[in-house]
């Protein structure tokens, strides 16, 4: 069995982790700071205390579960791990030099995989010691329970990284795609991408609100592609009205391939999302705990499938 560990005390390594010791496995995870390691405990418990309100774990769940976990600033405790989710920022120095401090400690042929939404493979397998160790393992928020993980080659890849990447990644009932090269965004980075630039360009125009958008993405485009594929329901519609569609359609999109107006406004203001308060929304009239439960809620779920830990052992939390 891998013995797994994190390189991160943000939100993406807090969540891991989350997902990890609530199948009962022990994770280790590493940061850089006494404020880190505090924000990351402070997660986890948030995490839990979701799930419990939600009658998916108990507090029994939750003590055995926190008695599985190290948050350290000290690397040493990547001593006999084999299997290390990179999750800190995105940088190529900042993971480089974490990729140096892994290979250091963690065992000679552990698997390193970076939890990174937009690097090339190729350019972070260079700055890996065995790069044939490497690869990408792209996880989305909230990361313990949303199941797609996006699995990257590169082109030192070993085949055998590969495998034992998805088998970590089943075991946690994570389900797995794997890119057979790097493209930018990867696979859903660029879906979104390409719904983020069309709304803006329609918010541009006047053609509709914010509000009204995600209406429509909540009430039709989200409700559809969560049952069946996106390109399932494609073949159903069928080529021939899919491409009159498409002839009336295109010629429309948004083409751009610069930053456009309402982000390049709020940055200039400091209004750039809601951790400023205000956005494209004005977040003061949002409710916190409304929006994160909405955040959770398709994917409780999968939290069913978790192989929970109930006898409470030593608590290295």
């Amino acid at each position: 069995m891998e013995q797994l560990a994190i390189y991160g005390t943000g939100t993406i390594g807090a969540c891991q982790a989350t997902l990890i010791i609530g199948h009962g496995l022990p994770c280790t995870v590493i940061g850089h700071s006494e404020q880190g390691l505090a924000r990351c405990r402070s997660v986890v418990e948030q995490n839990w205390d979701d799930l419990i309100a939600q009658g998916l774990a108990t507090e029994e769940n939750k003590r055995a579960a926190l008695a599985l976990l190290l948050v350290t600033n000290d690397p040493s405790a990547l001593r006999g791990r084999t299997f290390i989710f990179e999750a800190v920022a995105e940088d190529t120095e900042t993971k480089r030099s974490v990729y140096q401090t892994i290979a250091a400690y963690a065992e000679p042929e552990a698997v390193i995989a970076s939890c990174t939404s937009s690097i090339d493979a190729d350019l972070l397998a260079e700055q890996v010691p065995q790069p044939q160790r490497f690869v990408i393992a792209h996880p989305f928020q909230p990361v313990h329970m949303l199941p797609l993980v996006e699995v990257v080659r590169h082109r030192r890849t070993a085949e055998d990284t590969v495998t034992r990447a998805k088998a970590v990644l089943e075991s946690l009932h994570r389900q797995v795609v794997v890119l057979e090269r790097s493209v930018p965004g990867f696979l859903v980075n660029r879906f979104a991408q390409a719904l983020f630039r069309e709304a803006l360009y329609l918010i541009e125009r006047g053609i509709a609100t914010a509000a009204d958008i995600d209406q429509a993405v909540k009430y039709a485009v989200g409700m559809r592609y969560a049952s069946i594929g996106l390109l399932e329901y494609f073949d159903d519609v069928g080529f021939e009205l899919e491409s009159t569609i498409a002839k009336n359609v295109y010629p429309d999109l948004c083409s751009s391939t610069a930053l456009q107006a309402p982000v390049l406004n709020g940055l200039a203001s400091g209004n750039n999302g809601k951790a400023s308060g205000a956005g494209l929304y004005d977040w003061s009239q949002k409710n916190e705990a409304d929006y994160r439960l909405r955040k959770q809620s398709p994917y409780f779920y999968s939290v069913k499938e978790w192989t929970m830990p109930s006898a409470p052992g030593q608590n290295t939390f």
